[in-house]
């Protein structure tokens, strides 16, 4: 069965979505501790959530890039995921989203959220045909995203070692099997077409 170009693919129950995050220890371990972001976190900007763990991987690189050493899951609540995406700004023109690139700067400098579409990723971290979602966080969605929507901080770098240490090994099956499960998350239609998501 083949992927849409575009779709959210999350670990995700009723209430809740997982997103993941890299941070240097001197951030992750407070925010841990603590069960939500505390200082020396900045809420002044832009922080970047990802439902994909494997593009989480790709990004910091199994948490060995330097400021990446620690791979937070985080389980944020849907109500304040959604709240997000209904007020997202594609980070790029499109223009069957808008129109014109006049209107899409201004929803660009008013939307406290941007999002993108980048190509989801193997296990070994090679770029697939179709695209996983990204979320930029600013301002307004900062803070509610640090005050109002965390559910769980957990600190998952010892999963990610294991994991980079068995694909070394090249045993992919049990790399495999410690990969989180990751479904569509079922998007409102008004914000599938905020965010040019896939039918």
């Amino acid at each position: 069965m083949s992927v849409p170009a575009r779709q959210i693919r999350a670990r995700h129950s009723t209430d809740t979505i997982t997103v993941y995050q890299a941070y240097p220890p001197e951030v992750a371990l407070p925010a841990v501790a603590a069960g939500r972001f505390v200082a020396p976190f900045k809420r002044d900007r832009m922080t970047w959530i990802k439902p994909s763990f494997l593009w989480m991987m790709y990004r910091c690189g199994w948490a060995t890039k330097p400021g990446q050493e620690r791979v937070l899951s985080i389980d944020i609540s849907r109500e304040g995921f959604e709240w997000a995406l209904e007020r997202a700004c594609l980070s790029h023109y499109d223009q069957d989203v808008h129109g014109d690139r006049a209107t899409w700067s201004r929803q660009l400098r008013a939307s406290p959220v941007r999002v993108q579409w980048d190509p989801e990723r193997t296990l070994q971290l090679n770029a697939l045909p179709y695209r996983s979602l990204q979320v930029g966080l600013s301002g307004e969605a900062v803070a509610r995203y640090v005050d109002d929507w965390l559910v769980a901080v957990t600190d998952i770098t010892p999963t990610v070692h294991r994991m980079r240490e068995l694909l070394r090994a090249n045993d992919v099956r049990a790399a495999t099997d410690l990969l989180p499960v990751e479904r569509t998350y079922p998007l409102p239609a008004q914000i599938a077409a905020r965010l040019d998501a896939s039918p």
